[in-house]
């Protein structure tokens, strides 16, 4: 039990000690949109997203290498997720996990995620309607983890990832690592979560559309006024993020289970706010989930989520299950997630 209360001292102060310096003790109004790489934030699997992303304490899915990565370790089989979001301004994203159960060596797992923004136009001050050329954005994510129970109660994973950016002709990496871990509460049915996202390197743009032709004095005619030159960009920090969880699982007869959930978040690029979520669960079978997302942030589009699931088992062990999320956005477009997972 020592043994446990020390690991979590540790990662709470690696975690509070790691924030202050990513964020230089800056004000929170100056911290929003300060960071590479926002991708990272999208929530993903749709039965975390529909319980308001109250999921850090929970993660008992392959998507919990996006959520707590200790889940891992948990999860006792073999399985794998697919994801979908169709996001704001007509962006989407696909996500793809998986995990491995090695027994007394805990698990591995994988994932990757990526987007699509679709081609668009290139545009100049005298072509303003295009010059017939077309360019891409990317969002790329790779992430190899390993997770492991200490004790019955406690477990802990890490999760290396590398992270990529571009835009046209022009790109970025950046390495990080997110760490988890998972405690089963003396209290029956309550389960603690922590968790760090996206600790690591700096991410900056460079490549050859940033090179231009500059005129070092536009005074004074008669002089080169090509010589070419690279436009610089700054290196930002990645969306650092703390996260606490408490969930709830309670047994209200022989087919009938509920879940509760919170979790508090402090990120480095915005306020602290906090996730709150359930899923009722009938026969293991059918699933009803509901949440409400960021909550005491003011100024958020977000708000509540809604969701619903089926689960079917084939030949035994195998299941199949199919998830879909509603995320209320605001003034911006409504979020829709569709995931099939298969687990064996």
């Amino acid at each position: 039990m020592k043994t446990i209360f020390r690991v979590l001292s540790i990662i709470i102060i690696t975690a509070i000690v790691i924030n202050a310096q990513q964020t230089n003790f800056v004000s929170n109004v100056s911290k929003r949109g300060t960071t590479a790489a926002p991708f990272l934030n999208i929530a993903q699997g749709a039965r975390a997203t529909a319980m308001g992303s109250a999921f850090v304490s929970i993660a008992d899915d392959p998507s919990a290498i996006f959520w707590n990565v200790a889940g891992l370790a948990r999860l006792g089989q073999n399985g794998v997720i697919f994801d979908h979001t169709s996001w704001i301004a007509d962006l989407k994203y696909n996500f793809v996990a998986g995990n491995l159960d090695l027994g007394d060596f805990g698990a591995v797992g994988f994932s990757f995620i990526q987007s699509d923004y679709g081609e668009m136009k290139v545009t100049t001050i005298a072509e303003p309607n295009g010059t017939g050329e077309f360019f891409s954005v990317s969002d790329i994510a790779v992430s190899v983890a390993w997770a492991f129970n200490i004790t019955d109660n406690f477990s802990i994973g890490f999760n290396p990832k590398v992270i990529y950016q571009g835009i046209w002709n022009t790109s970025g990496t950046a390495f990080a690592i997110d760490m988890g871990v998972l405690y089963d509460t003396p209290f029956d049915g309550f389960t603690l979560g922590m968790s760090i996202t996206n600790f690591g390197t700096k991410m900056g743009i460079e490549g050859t559309t940033a090179v231009v032709l500059h005129d070092p004095d536009d005074a004074t005619t008669g002089n080169n006024g090509r010589i070419p030159a690279e436009l610089s960009t700054d290196n930002w920090d990645l969306p650092l993020g703390f996260k606490v969880g408490l969930s709830y699982t309670a047994n209200l007869g022989e087919v009938h289970d509920l879940v509760l959930a919170a979790d508090a978040s402090h990120p480095n690029n915005d306020y602290e706010s906090v996730n709150v979520g359930g899923e009722y669960v009938f026969d293991n079978m059918f699933f009803v989930r509901g949440g409400y997302k960021s909550l005491f942030l003011d100024d958020s589009e977000e708000s509540f989520t809604l969701g619903a699931g089926i689960q079917q088992y084939l030949m035994g062990n195998i299941s199949v299950r199919f998830d879909y999320a509603y995320s209320d956005f605001g003034r911006f477009s409504d979020i829709q997630k569709f995931s099939v997972s298969i687990n064996f």
